[in-house]
């Protein structure tokens, strides 16, 4: 690629980035909640290291990967920059070393074999790892996450863990076209929050919840982290 065309390409990202972050504020002020509230997670899965790179020139530091073997070589390739590096896919229990050393957050937590796994494999010298555990709020059988009568018990377990840091909850809604189904739908998660906080007596402070379509509805309902993929990097172009 000529150096014009990455200048075209940064300059893309940049504004995108820009307009999100414009869309996110307006979120927050119009449902009655402080700038800078929610935080944008740039989801860079299948989107070349280039790309990161020109988002991270932007301003952006906070980046979510799906796929842990092509998360590894970004990682490693951009080890200079420090980004905050979130898992938000699916967790296969023989890739739990890799996720446990080399990310600060996982949103897509659901079993507690896996939690045990990550507590397990995180090094000393880090600090503890950042969880979220994935809710499959309408038990859709294509979807990860814990069932929403489960998730206290798993609550509890990593409770028990020293080094995982349990910070809320995230899901992955059901398609939505109409903006009032999606913030119900998302406010379903809020409230689950809220009650999994006071019976168990903690203070988790996270929803994982909205992505582009959605973000509004997710915003109004309490979202704390948005995850941003294509709306930023445009369409995914690694096989």
């Amino acid at each position: 690629m000529a150096c014009g065309e990455h200048g075209v390409l940064d300059q893309t990202i940049a504004h995108r980035l820009q307009d999100i972050k414009t869309a996110i504020l307006q979120a927050e002020l119009a449902s009655n909640r402080p700038a800078g509230d929610v935080q944008l997670l740039a989801v860079s899965k299948k989107q070349p290291i280039a790309a990161i790179e020109q988002a991270y020139s932007a301003g952006q530091r906070a980046f979510g990967e799906s796929y842990v073997q092509e998360a590894l070589l970004k990682i490693k390739s951009l080890a200079a920059l420090p980004i905050h590096w979130h898992f938000i896919g699916p967790i296969q229990s023989n890739k739990t070393n890799v996720i446990a050393e080399h990310f600060a957050w996982v949103h897509s937590v659901c079993r507690q074999k896996i939690a045990q796994q990550l507590h397990d494999a995180r090094p000393n010298h880090l600090p503890a790892l950042n969880i979220c555990l994935q809710v499959n709020l309408d038990d859709e059988p294509s979807k990860s996450g814990l069932a929403v009568e489960l998730i206290a018990e798993l609550a509890r377990y990593v409770l028990q863990l020293p080094r995982l840091h349990l910070r809320g909850l995230m899901i992955i809604p059901k398609l939505q076209d109409d903006p009032q189904q999606q913030y119900l739908a998302f406010l379903r998660l809020t409230h689950l929050l809220h009650a999994l906080n006071q019976q168990l007596n903690i203070n988790m402070d996270t929803l994982s919840m909205g992505m582009s379509d959605d973000m509004q509805a997710a915003i109004r309902a309490g979202s704390t982290i948005v995850r941003i993929g294509t709306a930023i990097f445009g369409v995914r172009s690694l096989p």
